[in-house]
């Protein structure tokens, strides 16, 4: 019998199967050359297989709600410029930016860059983001905060950061 079934009369390996599991004696050839494995990398064989791999994170993607751009008003755009003027003159050369240690928080708007999302090209979301200021860079309309370097296009309100007072 192998398992619940019959063993066939023309089984090829029918002698293995009888004959057992093989044992063997500690420090014999065969352990020397396949050593028991430790649990750790036991472990890792009995992990979980992705075998959609993507699939998850594709679905992900999917839940992430996308808006229009919204419109700012010549008021606030002019409360932008000003903010973003006033953050230039804080953060004019690095030795200033690092004495100031202007904190801000950002809003701002990200395109929907997944190709496969109805959003694509039409849609996005806005993140907020709070960090140091470093450089503002006057031709290029670009604030640089953190690691990112964010428009001043798509820079929908900024905030100080010690008490978060919004000026939007």
């Amino acid at each position: 019998m192998i398992g619940y079934l019959p063993m066939p009369a023309d089984f090829p390996h029918r002698d293995l199967f009888y004959a057992g599991r093989p044992v063997h004696q500690k420090f014999d050839e065969f352990w020397c050359r396949h050593p028991n494995m430790d649990l750790g990398q036991r472990a890792k064989i009995f992990a979980p297989f992705d075998a959609l791999r993507g699939f998850s994170d594709a679905v992900g993607s999917k839940e992430v709600i996308y808006e229009t751009k919204r419109e700012i008003d010549q008021q606030q755009s002019s409360k932008l410029e000003h903010q973003f003027f006033a953050l230039a003159a804080l953060t004019a050369n690095r030795m200033l930016a690092k004495k100031n240690n202007i904190t801000v928080s950002v809003e701002y708007y990200i395109p929907c860059t997944d190709r496969n999302h109805a959003a694509y090209g039409s849609k996005g979301r806005y993140v907020e983001l709070i960090d140091h200021v470093w450089k503002v860079d006057f031709p290029k309309r670009l604030l640089y905060i953190g690691s990112c370097a964010i428009s001043l296009d798509d820079i929908y309100c900024i905030r100080r950061a010690e008490n978060l007072n919004s000026i939007c």
